[in-house]
C-alpha cells in the first residue's frame, strides 16, 4: 500500500493541529495513524492516486502546518519517498516510475529519546528499552500496526489530539542535502554525523544543488 507522511513545520504540533480541526480529523478518520518521525503523521492509502487525493483534501492544513508531504510507493521503492509534486507527476502520467530516481533530497535522521526514557534518565540514570527504540527509520508499517486503536480518537474531542494512541517517534529529520544519483548510487550525507538517512525523490524543478 502507498504511504503518506506529513512532516510538521518547526514550532508546530502537527498531530494536534490536524486532529483538533474537524475537517482534517474527518479526512483522516478512516486511517490508522502512525508517527514514524518527530512531529509527523503517517497513514497508508491504496494507491498513489489516493495519496495525492488525500493531500489535496488536506491542502489548507498543509500550507499552514506542514513542512514536507511525502509519499512512498512500494512498486517504486520500499525505503525511498517521493515529494508531493513528484507523486502528482507520477499520478498524472507526466513521468515514468523508472525516471523518478535521479534528483533527491537526503535527510539526516537523528534518534529521539522516548519521553519515558528521558524521565528514567533524569531519575536514576537507567532507561527501559521500548519497541519504538528498536524500530528502523523507515518502519512506518510497524508504527501503524501498533497504533491501530488511535483512529478511534480522531472523532473523540474529549481526548487530547496529540495523545491519540499513536506510538512515539524514534527519529527526527535534520538538515536536508540535495543530491543527484550517479550510476545508481546516492551520494553520502556529509552535513553532520547522523545515525541514518532518508531519501526523498524530487522533480527536476525542485532540485536545488
Amino acid at each position: 500500500m502507498t504511504r503518506v507522511c506529513l512532516i510538521g513545520e518547526a514550532g508546530t504540533n502537527l498531530q494536534y493541529e490536524l486532529l483538533s480541526r474537524e475537517t482534517a480529523r474527518e479526512a483522516l478518520a478512516t486511517y490508522d495513524l502512525a508517527r514514524p518521525f518527530e512531529n509527523s503523521l503517517a497513514v497508508r492509502t491504496v494507491s498513489v492516486g489516493a495519496a495525492v487525493s488525500l493531500l489535496n483534501d488536506l491542502n489548507w492544513y498543509l500550507t499552514r502546518f506542514v513542512d514536507e508531504a511525502l509519499v512512498q510507493e512500494p512498486s517504486i521503492s520500499d525505503d525511498e519517498w517521493l515529494s508531493r509534486p513528484l507523486a502528482e507527476a507520477l499520478r498524472n502520467g507526466d513521468i515514468e516510475p523508472a525516471a523518478t530516481a535521479e534528483f533527491c533530497k537526503l535527510y539526516g535522521l537523528e534518534r529521539v529519546a522516548p519521553e519515558s526514557e528521558s524521565a528514567d534518565d533524569a531519575g536514576d540514570g537507567t532507561a527501559d528499552s521500548s519497541p519504538a527504540a528498536d524500530s528502523g527509520p523507515n518502519a512506518v508499517a510497524d508504527s501503524e500496526s501498533g497504533a491501530a486503536s488511535g483512529t478511534t480518537a480522531a472523532g473523540d474531542d474529549s481526548r487530547e489530539p496529540d495523545r491519540a494512541g499513536v506510538a512515539e517517534p524514534t527519529y527526527r529529520l535534520v538538515e536536508p542535502l540535495y543530491v543527484r544519483r550517479t550510476d545508481g548510487e546516492v551520494p553520502e550525507y556529509d552535513l553532520r554525523d547522523v545515525e541514518d538517512t532518508l531519501v526523498v525523490r524530487l522533480t527536476e524543478a525542485e532540485y536545488a544543488p
